[in-house]
């Protein structure tokens, strides 16, 4: 039995098509992986197929893509563990400097307090001083004047509002002999 031969020049034309066919992909790959880096996304064989517009299984089966992938998925990882240091030593500074800030109004807050501090015991210092050079006799005795006065100034009140009722009450009196005035003199005025 012989076999049926396939020509040479059909199969050396197919291997040249599947060649191309494979080197147009794998510049896909690149392309998509060379986004993927610019836009510091998230590198995946799921992502960089759809983006290629390969097969999962040409990222799985042809090394050269497998190897592409394999190196921008651990780029990326680099990138994102290297920005995350970045934010947590960011964030630390931020910590660092929230703890220096809260120190230094610390010491200023208990700085005011005990300046507050002395200036009250002065104080109540000269208001014992005051009330030492007052005897009881005095204190006694101011206290009275003061009922005292407390007393003529509800006495005056009372009179001002008598005599603010007594003035109301002679300036009605008054329109009232006015109006009278004139009502006689018109009287007299047309007679």
């Amino acid at each position: 039995m012989k076999t049926a031969a396939v020509p040479e020049p059909r199969t050396a034309a197919a291997l040249a098509a599947r060649r191309h066919k494979t080197e147009t992909a794998l510049q896909r790959v690149r392309e998509a992986i060379t986004r993927f880096r610019r836009e510091k996304a998230q590198v995946s064989i799921a992502a960089v197929a759809r983006r290629a517009d390969v097969s999962r299984t040409f990222l799985y089966d042809n090394a050269e893509a497998r190897v592409m992938v394999a190196t921008a998925m651990a780029e990326a990882g680099d990138r994102r563990t290297q920005s995350l240091a970045d934010l947590d030593d960011q964030r630390e500074a931020t910590w660092r400097e929230r703890a220096l800030n809260a120190e230094e109004g610390l010491k200023t807050a208990q700085a005011e307090i005990l300046t507050q501090r002395t200036r009250i015991g002065e104080l109540l210092g000269r208001i014992r001083d005051l009330e030492a050079e007052w005897t009881e006799e005095a204190i006694q005795r101011i206290t009275t004047e003061n009922t005292t006065l407390k007393q003529r100034v509800r006495q005056l009140i009372t009179d001002n509002r008598t005599l603010d009722e007594r003035l109301k009450a002679a300036r009605s009196n008054l329109r009232f002999q006015d109006r009278r005035l004139a009502d006689l003199e018109a009287q007299i005025a047309g007679s």
